[in-house]
C-alpha cells in the first residue's frame, strides 16, 4: 500500500510534574513535561504517531508551527517520502516563507522534528519493525536518499560498511544486555536532601552505577548536594553534574573547578548552548581537572554541532530527538561524532524522550560506533506509564524495543486527561 496520509493532528498534552518538582533544574525551576503530539492518518488506516518536547507554556506555540507545516505534509504518500527523505527534509525546512522563522531552529525546528518523527514512526510500523531495527536493516540505497550531502553519504557508506564485521553479534548483545543508562531521576535540584538520599539508596539496590546530578543555582548548595551523592554512591560510581546553561564562561569555570572533588565525569551545558568558543574555552580549562564538557540537548542543528567538534569544544555529545529535526539529522551528528572520535551519550530528560532516543543510540553502537567506552544514555522514571510501548530498562541497561514504530504513542486516555486545557487533569488544576 502507498499509504497516503490524508489528514494530520496536533494536540496539546501536559503533565504537571512542575507539583512534585520533578525534572527541575537552575534553569527550568518549575516545568510541567509536555508534548506537540502529532498523529497521521493515511487512506490504509495506518498511522504515525510523534512528538515534540516542551516544558508546558508555549506548546501552543508549537502546535500554531505544526499546523503550518500540515500543508506540505497531507496529501504525500509514505512510499513518496522514504524514496526521497532528504528532499521531504528539506520540503519542510526550506519552505521559502517559512524558513525565515528558523532556518532549522526555534520553535520551527520543534515543529517539523514532531512531523518527521510522526513519518519515522509511520514508515517503521508499516515495516513492521522497531525503529532501530528498521535502520540497522536500512540498506545503502535507501540510505543514500537520507543523507544532507554526497560526501555525508560517502561517510555514511564507508561506516556501514567497516561495521558489517561484528554487526550480527552486537546487534545480539543488545538484545541479550541492552545498552549501559545513567539515570537523573535521584537529583533533580528541587528534591529535599532525605529524598534524594532515599532515591539514590533505591537506585543503587537497582544496580544503577551511574548518576547525574544538576547544579548552578547555589555553589555552596551544590557542594554540599554534591557531597552528599558521592557519599551515597560511592567512589566507583559515576557522577555527571548538569548546569542547563546557567553560566558566563569564567563562571562555569570557576564554579565546576570547586566541584572537582566529587569527581564528576562531565559538566553538561555549562553555558549558552550557542557559545562554540565559549566551550572550548570551558573545555580546555578543565582537562587538567579530567572533567569533560557535554552538550547538544538544545544545539540548533548539524551545523553547530560540526563547529562544536572542529572547535574540540566537547567530549561528550548529546542528541535529543525533538530540537534537532529528528532522526534525519541525528543520524548525521552521530556520523560526524564518529568522525571525531567523541562518544555521543543522549539527553532524555522529558516526556517521550526515553522511548524516541533509545531507537537512536542502538542504531549507533550496531552499525556506527560499534563502541560502548564512556558511552550511556540518560534515563528519567517519569511518565512512561503513558506510553502503549514504554521503554525498559532491567539492571540500569535500555532492553531494545520490540513493537513496531518509534514508541512514541501515547495512551489515548493520558492524552485525553491531560490535554491542555479541557483535559481532566487541567480542569483540576484551574479549580484549584
Amino acid at each position: 500500500m502507498s499509504h497516503k496520509i490524508v489528514n494530520l493532528r496536533v494536540r496539546d498534552v501536559r503533565f504537571p510534574t512542575s507539583l512534585e518538582q520533578h525534572g527541575s533544574d537552575a534553569m527550568h525551576t518549575d516545568p510541567d513535561y509536555s508534548a506537540a503530539y502529532v498523529v497521521l492518518d493515511t487512506d490504509s488506516g495506518l498511522k504515525g504517531f510523534g512528538l515534540t518536547f516542551t516544558l508546558g507554556k508555549g506548546t501552543e506555540i508549537v502546535l500554531c508551527a505544526v499546523k503550518a507545516l500540515a500543508g506540505l505534509v497531507i496529501g504525500k504518500s509514505l512510499q513518496e517520502i522514504v524514496s526521497n527523505f532528504r528532499g521531504f527534509y528539506r520540503l519542510l525546512t526550506s519552505d521559502g516563507q517559512m524558513r525565515w522563522l528558523g532556518p532549522e531552529k526555534g520553535v520551527i525546528h520543534l515543529a517539523t522534528a514532531a512531523v518527521l518523527n510522526a513519518v519515522w514512526d509511520l514508515w517503521a510500523r508499516a515495516e513492521g519493525k522497531p525503529l532501530w531495527k528498521l535502520l540497522v536493516d536500512m540498506k545503502c540505497s535507501v540510505t543514500k536518499t537520507l543523507c544532507h550531502a554526497p560526501s555525508v553519504f560517502i561517510l555514511l557508506l564507508d561506516i556501514l560498511v567497516k561495521a558489517q564485521e561484528g554487526k550480527k553479534q552486537r546487534e545480539d548483545q543488545m538484545l541479550k544486555e541492552g545498552y549501559p543508562a545513567y539515570t537523573t531521576s535521584c537529583a533533580w535540584l528541587g528534591y529535599s536532601d532525605q529524598q534524594l538520599k532515599q532515591l539514590c539508596s533505591d537506585a543503587l539496590k537497582s544496580g544503577w552505577t551511574r548518576f547525574k546530578v544538576k547544579v548552578g543555582a547555589d555553589l555552596e548548595d551544590d557542594i554540599r548536594r554534591c557531597r552528599l551523592i558521592r557519599q551515597m554512591i560511592g567512589p566507583s560510581s559515576t557522577l555527571m553534574i548538569d548546569a542547563n546553561q546557567r553560566w558566563d564562561v569564567a563562571e562555569a569555570i570557576s564554579w565546576v573547578s570547586r566541584l572537582a572533588e566529587v569527581k564528576p565525569l562531565w559538566i553538561e551545558e555549562p553555558t549558552s548552548p550557542d557559545d562554540i568558543l565559549g566551550h572550548a574555552a570551558i573545555s580546555k580549562a578543565l582537562a587538567p581537572l579530567g572533567i569533560g564538557v557535554a552538550t547538544g540537548e538544545q544545539c540548533h542543528n548539524r551545523v553547530m554541532f560540526k563547529q562544536f567538534l572542529q572547535a574540540s569544544a566537547l567530549q561528550f555529545v548529546q542528541i535529543d530527538s525533538c530540537r534537532l529535526g529528528s532522526v534525519n539529522e541525528n543520524l548525521a551528528v552521530l556520523l560526524m561524532a564518529y568522525k571525531f572520535q567523541v562518544p555521543v551519550c543522549p539527553h532524555a530528560g522529558g516526556v517521550g524522550l526515553c522511548e524516541l532516543v533509545q531507537h537512536l543510540i542502538l542504531f549507533d553502537y550496531i552499525c556506527v560506533s560499534a563502541d560502548l567506552r564512556n558511552r550511556m544514555c540518560e534515563y528519567v522514571d517519569h511518565l512512561h506509564e503513558h506510553f502503549t510501548s514504554p521503554v525498559v530498562i532491567q539492571d540500569a541497561h535500555y532492553m531494545p524495543p520490540k513493537d513496531p514504530g518509534y514508541s512514541c504513542e501515547m495512551l489515548e486516555e493520558s492524552v485525553n486527561r491531560h490535554e491542555y486545557p479541557e483535559g481532566d487533569i487541567w480542569k483540576q488544576e484551574i479549580k484549584k
